[in-house]
């Protein structure tokens, strides 16, 4: 395929174009989808008995304390989530911000079926040595079509954790051309390299930020700052840890205060970044996530992330935004990074969660000059790209990146005037797209509210020390917030 026909694919499958519309019915499509419930339905204790019973047995394999319902997900439909004892769920949480377009969307379900769909789902090859022979077109169609702007390199990958892991790797290997001028690596480099030792083994670094998260795998937890279940008995490379902003709110009332706070950080990374230095362990990249999602939806201003960039050109470092959770166009533009006007492209950009398929955007200077770098058995999966595909022609049709700004704007302010009803148990009311989050006095209460709403059939989840944090799928309407917004003022007056 020709640089220019990719070009074509590029313009006119940009997150720009996504704009024709589409109604959503079984009328369109014959299809075995269920229909969306119209409303959430509790019929047990949320977890009810047949989860109970299939937590103890999955428990004799496993540890389960994390498991906290099972799930039919055959009759899972659009925004409603239903559990193995018949609990019908508005589902506000979507697997951890995953879902993009709903449960069981008849479009995904005629993918499946389409035979011509069938070997790709039935072969899993490893995709960087025997690829499929459709693939460039499937990545021109699919991941490249939504690139983030002037990035034209992509990287698949299985999962969040390893898409950050190899965007590193990326990163190391650009760092330590610089430093060889160029040259090739020395015989004494490959030798030690695979004793674990200098100069092979460099000493070079990467910062990170406190509240931060990247992931459960050893280099992506050593940027990880939430939880100690998440690090705790694990080996950790000496790595820099600055603060993020923590921003005070109302935004309006504090612009001054937040300002300040915006500078300390950044003075903070160039500190840290002058201290490594001179002890010998230069940071070769700095990864940030444009919101902090599991350290508590922390938000920062544009003015913040070109801080960073600018930061990051002077020291001649990359720069990785982590968009796993805040990519796929859940705050209304496709990437959130892109509402930061930053003057050049990310050198990185990692996604997963609502892209399905797991990977990493990079510019052009960071691709491997050798083969097998970048490399596991199958660096992705071709079906979930495929699924990929079609979920970007839904958004596209129904016009989701403009639902997601109007739907969360009205979610947010539903959020501020209640938080105005009720200043002793609500605060910072905060938001971007189908990304929401509101503060409770305590882990304690909001704890409690997530429990009292599960009873009443609306499942959210939490972050940081005392948040709600609502992650809706792309298709989510006014409706569902009026459900949850009834639900949620019943919770409140019982509190």
């Amino acid at each position: 395929m020709s640089l220019s026909t990719l070009s074509k694919i590029r313009h006119f499958a940009s997150p720009l174009a996504l704009t024709s519309s589409h109604k959503w019915s079984r009328r369109n499509f014959a299809v075995e989808a269920c229909e969306e419930p119209p409303g959430p339905s509790v019929k047990t204790p949320i977890p009810g008995p047949q989860s109970q019973q299939l937590k103890r047995e999955l428990d004799t394999l496993q540890n389960t304390e994390a498991i906290q319902f099972f799930v039919d997900y055959q009759k899972s439909s659009g925004n409603y989530i239903v559990d193995v004892d018949g609990n019908v769920m508005l589902d506000l949480y979507t697997q951890i911000a995953s879902i993009p377009i709903g449960y069981n969307h008849p479009r995904l379900v005629n993918v499946l079926k389409n035979p011509d769909n069938m070997s790709t789902f039935v072969n899993r090859p490893a995709l960087g040595i025997f690829p499929p022979s459709e693939f460039v077109k499937t990545l021109s169609e699919s991941l490249l079509s939504v690139a983030p702007p002037d990035m034209h390199q992509i990287q698949t990958m299985g999962c969040g954790a390893c898409s950050v892991e190899h965007a590193l790797k990326a990163a190391f290997m650009t760092f330590r051309r610089k430093e060889r001028g160029g040259s090739p690596p020395s015989k004494e480099e490959m030798d030690t390299c695979l004793l674990n030792k200098a100069p092979g083994n460099p000493h070079i670094s990467v910062l990170s930020f406190k509240n931060g998260f990247h992931g459960r795998t050893m280099a992506a937890a050593a940027l990880t700052h939430t939880k100690w279940t998440h690090r705790l008995d694990f080996p950790s490379p000496d790595w820099p840890i600055a603060s993020f902003p923590q921003l005070r709110y109302p935004l309006d009332s504090f612009v001054r205060e937040n300002r300040a706070e915006e500078a300390r950080c950044l003075a903070e990374v160039e500190d840290l970044i002058s201290q490594y230095r001179k002890k010998d362990n230069p940071v070769a990249c700095i990864a940030v996530e444009p919101i902090q999602c599991e350290g508590g939806d922390n938000f920062a201003s544009p003015q913040f992330f070109q801080g960073l960039q600018d930061i990051c050109r002077k020291n001649q470092i990359s720069l990785l935004l982590d968009e796993v959770q805040t990519g796929a166009g859940t705050t209304g533009k496709f990437w959130a990074h892109e509402s930061f006007n930053l003057r050049d492209p990310p050198d990185l950009v990692t996604f997963s969660k609502k892209m399905l398929s797991g990977g990493f955007y990079y510019r052009d200077h960071l691709r491997p000059t050798e083969g097998f770098r970048i490399m596991n058995t199958w660096i992705g999966d071709p079906s979930k790209v495929l699924l990929l595909k079609e979920v970007l022609n839904v958004i596209r049709e129904e016009k989701l990146l403009n639902r997601t700004v109007d739907t969360g704007n009205y979610l947010l302010k539903f959020l501020l005037d209640t938080q105005v009803k009720h200043p002793k148990l609500l605060s910072k009311a905060r938001g971007l797209g189908a990304i929401a989050a509101i503060d409770l006095p305590s882990g304690e209460v909001r704890d409690k509210v997530l429990y009292k709403l599960r009873e009443k059939g609306i499942h959210l989840g939490a972050c940081g020390a005392a948040t709600l944090r609502l992650r809706p799928t792309l298709t989510l309407e006014k409706k569902h917030v009026d459900i949850f917004a009834d639900k949620f003022e019943a919770v409140l007056k019982e509190l």
